[in-house]
């Protein structure tokens, strides 16, 4: 039998009705990080509640009204992700500290100096928001929060989101198993096989990723691949 302290009541409240769910607290941190878990592995119970302690469940018409559906994972997911979670100081501090090392990393990719048109090292990123007094939100989308940081920090440090085109020349002993990375690796624009074989390919990558992708491609072909960044923009 679950003990009271296995679990945690997480509350959602929308257009006039309240739904709660049962759930592992760990567990719920870790799928709410994205992490990926099964909601079976979650949640403690199969039913949503309308209140837990009086033992209420939901009506299923309150839940087609709210969540459009009666389907029990999709309405726990959102339950999850967007409901009021209950957490210690430690696991708060522990979820802003991941947070806001995923924010780093999402700016770290996609912003680069406009003067040099490089990536700007994590650790300068991590400073620039210190002394910007940023205070990271548990409940918005990294990427919106993120794109928010860097309006706040330019005002501290040059900075811009940007994408790179890259020209790519990959020798014929490597064009097809290079060819079939690049999709994972940016946005093909251009892809062209020349009579003996050389791949010519231009990529169009987030512009903070310029040496990971550089990287990856010099991995591919033992470092026999040209690569030219054509745009910075």
């Amino acid at each position: 039998m679950t003990k009271e302290r296995d679990y945690v009541v997480v509350k959602y409240d929308s257009h006039g009705e309240r739904f709660e769910i049962l759930a592992k607290p760990k567990e719920a941190l870790a799928f709410r990080s994205g992490k990926s878990i099964s909601l079976s592995d979650v949640v403690v119970s199969d039913t949503i509640y309308k209140d837990v302690k009086k033992g209420l469940k939901a009506s299923p018409t309150s839940l087609k009204k709210v969540f459009g559906t009666t389907d029990f994972e999709t309405i726990v997911k959102e339950i999850l992700l967007k409901g009021e979670l209950p957490v210690t100081a430690e696991q708060r501090k522990e979820m802003l500290d991941t947070k806001r090392k995923q924010i780093i990393d999402f700016i770290h990719r996609n912003a680069v100096d406009p003067k040099t048109n490089l990536p700007i090292p994590p650790t300068r990123l991590e400073m620039a928001m210190e002394q910007a007094r940023i205070q990271i939100d548990l409940n918005k989308d990294v990427e919106a929060q993120a794109m928010q940081i860097v309006k706040e920090i330019s005002k501290i440090i040059p900075i811009k989101i940007a994408r790179a085109l890259l020209s790519i020349k990959v020798p014929s002993e490597y064009s097809s198993k290079v060819r079939s990375q690049l999709h994972n690796l940016g946005e093909v624009k251009k892809a062209n096989w020349l009579e003996d074989g050389t791949l010519l390919a231009e990529l169009e990558i987030p512009a903070g990723a310029q040496q990971d992708v550089i990287d990856k491609l010099n991995n591919l072909t033992k470092g026999e691949v040209e690569v030219k960044v054509l745009q910075v923009r």
